[in-house]
């Protein structure tokens, strides 16, 4: 197991080179500039504005000095917010788009692990359909369209919640809800596919014939079983919560990396871009590493191999 998350740490640095690589050629490579949504300015202040940030020299030599820059710890400054840099607006942003997930993931777990649950121990009963007719209806509804809708229910009509911000609890229901809404349809039908697959088996049985209750069955003995699918999904699951916050910030107008990054893309803040790109990279690889030590906790097979 050391061998394996030594092995799988060595393998994040080239990935995160190759991640930096294509990000940095792709935003340059996009049609526009970093300057082009300012008023108009004077040709020769703009090329010094590019001088300023070596916009200037060849492509090469731009990917050269990031690299060199990157490797010292430095991200470089901010062009749309140039007071910052983008260490500075990471850490200011993050934490709350690391809030808003780990919010989110709760709802998920929360609802689809309750729902999955009840439905795998009544398979084909109104108790099996109707979560799962719920769940399937939360798959086909992208964050973009349920947020709106939950603004308009619940703080439109009703007025139970904000409109948007992120300081008091009640700011933080829907946008957690919105979030976390797909991803527990889809752990509510894995936890019941899992369940049911692992409720068959003859270990089940037998703790069943031993006269053990059905909770002790199902919790301590099946639920370890039936999780496996469901942990393999948690990793890259997280992950886009964190990824798939950034319209769920826009819609709620939270502070968070997310929305930072929907402006970055639009001003071709390329500093910023690239900063929050591998963040996010670093999170999706971390993540995906601990899916699969879970995994290999929960499953001895797993370990062996």
């Amino acid at each position: 197991m050391w061998r394996f998350i030594a092995r799988r740490l060595v393998e994040l640095a080239p990935t995160l080179l190759a991640v930096a690589t294509i990000t940095f050629f792709l935003v340059r490579l996009a049609p526009g500039g970093p300057f082009d949504a300012e008023r108009q300015v004077q040709p020769e202040v703009l090329e010094r504005l590019k001088d300023h940030y070596n916009l200037n020299a060849p492509i090469y030599r731009q990917y050269l000095d990031y690299m060199f820059g990157l490797f010292r710890g430095d991200l470089g400054i901010s062009f749309s917010k140039p007071s910052y840099t983008v260490t500075e607006l990471i850490l200011l942003r993050l934490p709350v788009s690391l809030e808003l997930g780990a919010y989110a993931l709760l709802v998920a777990l929360g609802i689809g692990l309750g729902a999955g649950l009840l439905a795998s121990l009544k398979p084909n009963s109104l108790l099996d359909h109707a979560p799962m007719s719920l769940a399937m209806i939360g798959i086909c509804l992208p964050s973009f369209v349920l947020g709106p809708l939950l603004l308009l229910m619940f703080s439109e009509k009703l007025a139970w919640f904000p409109v948007m911000g992120w300081e008091t609890p009640a700011d933080k229901v829907l946008p957690s809800l919105t979030l976390g809404a797909v991803y527990a349809a889809y752990i509510a039908r894995l936890t019941r596919g899992g369940m049911l697959e692992v409720l068959s088996q003859d270990y089940i049985r037998t703790a069943r014939a031993k006269g053990l209750r059905e909770s002790r069955v199902v919790l301590e003995h099946g639920l370890r079983g039936g999780m496996q699918p469901v942990v393999a999904f948690l990793g890259p699951a997280t992950a886009r919560l964190l990824t798939g916050s950034f319209v769920v910030e826009t819609i709620f107008w939270i502070p968070g990396l997310g929305r930072d990054f929907v402006g970055a893309a639009f001003n071709r803040d390329y500093p910023l871009i690239m900063g929050t790109v591998l963040v996010y990279a670093v999170f999706v690889l971390v993540l995906n590493l601990a899916a699969d030590i879970a995994q290999a906790w929960l499953d001895p097979r797993v370990r062996r191999a």
